[in-house]
């Protein structure tokens, strides 16, 4: 069963690529000739073989981090010794993002062609960008009673793959050389034009890095038992494809330019099913892009490379979720790809670009993870020279695609880039401006301040989120809060720390009584999957606290103590802005001047947190005291 419902998760990409491919090969070499066919059909074959079965079947799969895979999972594993790294990860992360676009548009407008060889006046457009839209606008419901036929369908789409290719490898079996790697060296090195074909024939392995996502899913021993199956059929159907094609040669048939192999290559009489189940297929496939667009932002948000968002979960399958912000801006980049390159022959072109640079940054994080396990370093540099040779062959195709629509990804990337980017180093250059003090030293001034009545009373529970890793140090803004900012008198004042982990699904936490029954500080540990649910996960902590007798959370106050009331919390968040008599150098104030806009964009750190906001005072304060230069100004005299 787990084999069946990975068929469904994680195959839909790369499984739908024969919608394209063969189309793309015959078109970019400006006809279908037998060097062509074998060439291209040897390339696929060992494309499929080098770059996704070894490198990411046997290779990256091993890269999981607690079960969990994707480009930011691998980041996670290994940020803490390179923290320069990052870089790599949100370029990968955002050209992953940037194709997932274009996955959705190409693979349905692709199936919807289908109907062009019944009947050539059926309005494909309006049909493709109704299944679009359709599609994103149930996302909001939720895909759990969708979800359960998503394996099943996708069985029957590889079986019908391969049943249709073996149908012609029969009559045929001359494309079986193409296991040959000479046709695919021949069609390289010696076809005018040969290299070039390399954009067309990377399309078969798009889909692999959403592969290596999909890992926390579906778990890898599901993953590599079903590749065998996909695999299989992948090829069994682009023989079957390159066979025809050969076939229609050999009876002097011209094949039009315009015409699909994979729909031209069906029985008649088996168009029309054809042509649903593979509609079918690329909605799936969407959707599992739709659905890997949203962990990989949630993802990004709890690794500080993307503003808080909201996030809801429509149903109750755990990992599923729903970010309306992330949903609209795919819907409408989706449909305006559809309405700006019209066909999906237009689209090639764009597509592939952007996911071979991902693929070059996730070889760069491997080979980075590598070392960090001590593999032996000619294994690393093996490993290093051989795919960076395979996909910059790939970019340098790819990029004579740049005019013809590859900037169209490219551009949407570069956009997303710049997103993460800003708020990476916008909440780094604030982290460097922030002052950290022992907070021992205030100990017995906050035990006063407590028992001052000429103070009136702030809250029962004072409640304030630090940075500060260590656990007896805090913010100097917390402090000068407290005392000298309209002075808080609290019975129990509360430091809460959240550090998101490498790790993806860490839900703990460690209580600290700094001052017993008026300091406490509790650090919560939260994976880098997780929701960062404060609220929700802060009460659990105090519910454990009270029933442990650890603390008094009662009210003080004589009349409701009487009574049994619980006293009242309130949070303070610390908004660190930036003054108006201080600048940064150019750069970094762009920098800082674009996150603010960013961060208009997001939600608040209430809503973030999930606090109720009834309870949340936000206080601003300076990022930055500016001493400034010496005055010259004197005082005159009478």
């Amino acid at each position: 069963m787990g084999v069946i419902i990975t068929l469904g998760i994680v195959y839909g990409d790369i499984g739908t690529s024969p919608l394209y491919v063969f189309r793309a090969i015959v078109n970019g070499s400006g006809g279908a000739s037998y060097e062509t066919v074998l060439g291209g059909l040897s390339c696929i074959i060992w494309t499929l073989t080098l770059q996704t079965t070894l490198k990411y079947i046997l290779i990256t799969l091993r890269a999981d981090n607690k079960g969990e895979g994707g480009i930011f999972a691998l980041y996670a594993l290994i940020r803490r010794h390179f923290k320069w790294i990052f870089i790599f990860a949100i370029i990968g992360g955002c050209t992953l993002l940037s194709d997932g676009i274009i996955t959705p548009a190409i693979t349905v407008v692709s199936a919807v062609e289908g109907l062009r060889f019944i009947n050539d006046g059926i309005p494909v457009l309006p049909i493709a960008l109704l299944i679009i839209f359709v599609l994103f606008f149930i996302q909001q419901f939720g895909t759990n009673s969708l979800g359960k036929s998503f394996g099943p369908i996708m069985f029957f789409w590889f079986l019908m793959l391969g049943i249709l290719g073996f149908s012609h490898i029969i009559h045929n079996p001359v494309v079986l050389k193409a296991f040959n790697p000479y046709y695919a060296y021949q069609l390289l090195a010696h076809h005018p034009g040969g290299f070039l074909l390399l954009g067309a024939i990377f399309l078969c392995t798009t889909g692999a890095d959403a592969l290596y996502s999909d890992l926390g899913h579906c778990g890898y021993r599901n993953i590599r038992v079903s590749w065998i199956y996909v695999k299989t059929t992948l090829i069994l159907n682009y023989l079957g494809q390159g066979a025809w094609i050969l076939l229609q040669q050999q009876q002097n048939i011209p094949i039009a330019a315009d015409v699909n192999p994979f729909f031209a290559s069906m029985p008649q009489w088996f168009l029309l099913p054809g042509i649903l189940i593979s509609t079918a297929a690329a909605i799936i496939a969407s959707q599992a892009m739709i659905s890997g667009s949203y962990t990989i932002i949630n993802e990004a948000i709890l690794l500080n490379f993307w503003p808080r968002v909201k996030i809801s979960h429509p149903t109750s399958i755990k990992g599923q979720m729903y970010i309306p912000s992330v949903n609209k801006f795919l819907c409408i980049a989706c449909i305006c790809v559809i309405l700006f390159l019209r066909e999906s022959s237009n689209m090639e072109a764009a597509y592939g670009l952007a996911i071979t640079i991902t693929m070059l940054m996730t070889t760069t994080l491997m080979t980075f993870y590598l070392y960090i396990k001590r593999k032996p370093l000619f294994i690393i540099f093996i490993f290093l020279l051989s795919y960076l040779t395979i996909e910059i062959s790939f970019l340098i195709a790819n990029l004579f695609k740049f005019i013809h629509g590859g900037w169209v990804t490219l551009f949407i990337a570069g956009i997303l880039f710049f997103i993460m980017f800003v708020w990476y180093k916008g909440r780094a250059i604030k982290n460097r401006f922030t002052e950290y003090i022992n907070i021992d030293k205030y100990f017995n001034l906050l035990k006063d301040l407590k028992q001052d009545e000429t103070v009136p009373k702030h809250a029962t529970n004072l409640v304030y989120i630090t940075r500060a890793n260590v656990t007896h140090e805090v913010e100097s803004k917390i402090i000068y809060s407290i005392i000298n900012k309209d002075p808080k008198r609290a019975d129990v004042y509360w430091l809460i720390h959240v550090d998101v982990t490498d790790e993806p699904h860490t839900m703990t936490y460690r209580v600290t009584p700094l001052i017993p029954g008026t300091l406490i500080r509790i650090d919560f540990q939260i994976g880098f999957r997780v929701p960062t649910k404060i609220n929700q996960y802060f009460r659990h902590a105090v519910e454990g606290l009270v029933t442990n007798k650890e603390v008094d959370i009662s009210s003080r106050y004589a009349s409701l103590k009487k009574h049994d009331i619980h006293g009242d919390f309130r949070f303070v968040l610390i908004d660190r802005v930036q003054g108006f008599d201080f600048e940064f150098p150019v750069i970094e104030q762009f920098i800082m001047d674009s996150y603010d806009v960013l961060k208009n964009i997001g939600i608040s750190d209430e809503k973030a947190y999930g606090l109720d906001t009834s309870n949340v005072v936000t206080e601003k304060v300076p990022l930055i005291v500016t001493r400034g230069r010496e005055s010259k100004m004197s005082r005159l005299l009478d």
